[in-house]
């Protein structure tokens, strides 16, 4: 949770800019249609951040910090696919008051509803992803 809230702390600033570009360049069209454009713009501008980090590296600058990594329940990387679904399931659980990240409470393994959904999960980065489980 921790890193959600430096997420959105860092994400601040982005999201400003592109503010700016998309009302500069809309400057000139008004109506109906230009909130619900100016509201797609910015998910996607989080979308591409998100979607961007996970695929690349699993990592935000966020999740580097507090060295969490985000991979396939495998361990292995996130795929496109993936970290789409994680990012559409994530923001339809913000939506709904938070109810996929109160999911965790619940959760046997404690993860939130978006990864269960999307076949994610969080890891330690200092952890080997790859590592047998332990036999007992």
């Amino acid at each position: 949770m921790a890193s959600a809230a430096y997420d959105a702390i860092l994400l601040v600033p982005v999201l400003f800019i592109s503010s700016y570009l998309f009302l500069s360049l809309a400057q000139a069209f008004s109506g109906p249609l230009k909130r619900p454009l100016f509201q797609s713009w910015l998910v996607c501008v989080l979308a591409v951040y998100f979607v961007y980090c996970w695929t690349r590296s699993g990592q935000t600058l966020a999740m580097k910090t507090w060295h969490i990594r985000l991979a396939q329940t495998d361990g292995a990387p996130v795929c496109l696919r993936q970290a789409l679904a994680r990012f559409l399931f994530a923001l339809c659980g913000v939506l709904l008051f938070g109810i996929g990240f109160w999911w965790a409470l619940l959760d046997r393994d404690r993860q939130f509803l978006h990864d269960r959904l999307s076949g994610t999960r969080l890891f330690d980065h200092h952890a080997k992803l790859h590592a047998p489980p332990a036999v007992q």
